[in-house]
């Protein structure tokens, strides 16, 4: 039995939402955590998203596109926002 999510499916995914739900619910679950691992990048994915990230934002440094802020300079400023936090 389809539920309400699958009124517009195309035929093809209703095909394999009916299969799935012939499964047990461990072999679903399964089935589950290995579509959504297709949809949502992985550790490595997002790792190496970072990584292009710093190095864009390094050579944007080297050609003195941003500035170099000392680390003390920020976790101060972090702090003393921190400090000034109203809690009310």
């Amino acid at each position: 039995m389809l539920t309400w999510y699958a009124c517009d499916m195309n035929d093809h995914v209703k095909k394999l939402t009916e299969e799935a739900a012939k499964l047990s619910p461990n072999d679903r679950a399964e089935l589950v955590e290995g579509i959504l691992e297709t949809l949502v990048p992985t550790r490595t994915e997002i790792d190496e998203r970072w990584r292009i990230e710093a190095l864009d934002r390094y050579a944007a440094y080297k050609r003195g596109e941003i500035p170099a802020i000392d680390f003390d300079e920020v976790l101060n400023g972090h702090r003393r926002r921190i400090e000034t936090r109203s809690y009310e």
